[in-house]
């Protein structure tokens, strides 16, 4: 998969998502605007903003222990206990991402791939968080002399999940982030460039999905009550995907190693998510 799939993909779930947008606000116009603030869309969506709230708080609760266990394995030197806390810690990180990419800094330092921080012009001594440690556990075959940059990360986890606290959750962060995770999955996941030395890209892909099912999920009986074909369609969208993803469990409660599938599984995974890009971005409907 190269940079033009890549490219085209995000341009086409940004642009799903910028046209339904478009399509609520017009469809409002003429309407008579002399309502109170308790009708407008925020207000509305209220239970689901705070049922969303929720979920991401819990996932960075999980996230924060997990990782602690993950830090305590690295500066024990235990590799492969590290090496089987590192993909299921991360997927409590990739379902809550809308939430946890409001806070710019945090999120690169906890996430960021060496090519990222190439790409801003950077060096090896700048990169931190998990993709460091990902490098050391798999590419080195050790811990050793990675002790501080575990340490830091499981500060900048925490500082996160207090962060957290003062994000205003609105039903636009929620749609944009519904589409957004799958723009991860299109971009970075389906490439296998996101876990280039440890191969767990599908531990990220099934939470990045897992995280827009979610935000699907509190949507939905709004949404039913707006375009129940609509919510026909992404229901069987995910069971689909969700079930080409159930062929690479490896019994054990995880997935198989990215290296393992073929040119057709990949090609299979990404159009089941093309197939989601644009209906799911059309959930803005529920904010008209």
């Amino acid at each position: 998969m190269g940079k033009t799939f890549k490219s085209m993909s995000l341009l086409l779930l940004s642009g799903s998502l910028l046209a339904a947008c478009g399509n609520a606000a017009s469809n409002n116009e003429g309407e008579n605007t002399e309502v109170s603030a308790s009708t407008t869309p925020a207000a509305v969506l209220e239970e689901e903003t705070n049922a969303y709230e929720t979920f991401a708080k819990e996932q960075l609760d999980s996230f924060v222990l997990e990782t602690e266990k993950f830090v305590e394995a690295v500066k024990a030197g235990d590799v492969e206990k590290a090496k089987e806390l590192y993909a299921p810690a991360r997927m409590y990180f990739e379902r809550s991402e809308p939430i946890a990419e409001s806070f710019g800094d945090l999120d690169p330092r906890i996430d960021a791939r060496l090519a990222d921080i190439q790409e801003e012009g950077k060096g090896e001594e700048d990169w931190s968080g998990y993709h460091k440690l990902e490098y050391a556990l798999w590419e080195e075959g050790t811990t050793a002399g990675y002790e501080e940059v575990a340490d830091q990360l499981l500060k900048d986890v925490k500082e996160l999940r207090a962060k957290v606290e003062t994000v205003e959750v609105t039903p636009d962060l929620m749609i944009t982030g519904s589409v957004d995770l799958l723009n991860e999955v299109s971009t970075s996941k389906i490439t296998g460039e996101e876990e280039i030395y440890s191969h767990t890209d599908l531990y990220d892909f099934k939470a990045n999905v897992e995280g827009a099912e979610k935000i699907f999920e509190i949507f939905k009986s709004k949404l039913e009550e707006k375009d129940a074909e609509l919510v026909q369609t992404l229901e069987e969208n995910f069971a689909t995907l969700d079930g080409l993803l159930q062929k690479y469990e490896d019994g054990n409660g995880g997935y198989v190693s990215y290296e393992n599938l073929t040119d057709e599984d990949t090609k299979a995974l990404s159009e089941a998510v093309d197939s989601l890009g644009e209906p799911l971005s059309r959930l803005a409907i529920v904010m008209e």
